[in-house]
């Protein structure tokens, strides 16, 4: 089965505002870019996708472009669900039949878990959710257009709703490694934990937060905080 996965990408310099109170603009964006390179590249060792498709307000990505990835400019900037919407356009019109849609701030994504939820997902629709459990860190549509996506606060149970009204198939699945994503001070202290604890995964975002750390960010996670 052709499947595409969709990666958008903010501007690094617009990237996570709500982290404004715990780092400076410059180190937002540089974190910003350590996710997307770590996401990135272990999408591409991923053996089910076949394309991935980089839907970007950010032209320093133009580097990614290869045979492997497609590079598609978010013209219109009006978040995530805009531009995955877009990508799943170029995707339908490419003639794949499925798309996987994640975020850039996932940098523990772990190819072995990816292939392992391509190769077991009969249904039109497939949610993974964040940590909390109401957000969405991935969407997998067979065919892309099962559902509209809609991200963001709540998103989970938007997209349940999505697949029940279209009377299709579908499931949540927790992805270990795609629970963790950065909006949050708390949630960069948990990533931030959860890569120490790894010792051998996001070797970009692991570089970007040692040097926040030299720089005298304090990325330790709160007590009781979810890993």
């Amino acid at each position: 089965m052709r499947t595409a996965a969709i990666l958008p990408v903010k501007s690094f310099g617009a990237a996570k505002q709500r982290l404004g109170s715990l780092l400076g603009s410059g180190s937002r964006q540089a974190l910003a870019q350590a996710m997307f390179q770590d996401v990135l590249a272990s999408l591409r060792k991923v053996e089910g996708i076949e394309r991935i498709v980089v839907v970007a307000s950010e032209p320093s990505v133009e580097f990614a472009a290869d045979e492997q990835v497609t590079l598609l400019e978010d013209e219109l900037s009006e978040g995530q669900s805009a531009a995955t919407a877009a990508g799943i356009r170029w995707a339908v019109a490419s003639g794949f039949e499925r798309v996987l849609l994640v975020p850039g701030d996932t940098p523990l994504l772990s190819q072995t878990e990816i292939d392992a939820l391509l190769a077991n997902a009969p249904e039109a629709v497939v949610i993974v959710p964040d940590r909390h459990g109401t957000g969405t860190n991935g969407l997998l549509l067979r065919p892309p257009t099962a559902i509209e996506p809609s991200f963001g606060p709540d998103s989970l149970g938007r997209h349940v709703a999505a697949a029940e009204a279209a009377g299709v198939a579908h499931r949540i699945e927790r992805v270990p490694s795609l629970v963790f994503d950065v909006d949050t001070s708390e949630d960069l202290a948990v990533v931030a934990q959860a890569i120490e604890d790894s010792r051998a995964i996001a070797p970009r975002t692991r570089g970007a937060l040692r040097q926040l750390e030299r720089a005298g960010a304090r990325l330790k996670a709160p007590a009781g905080a979810e890993s």
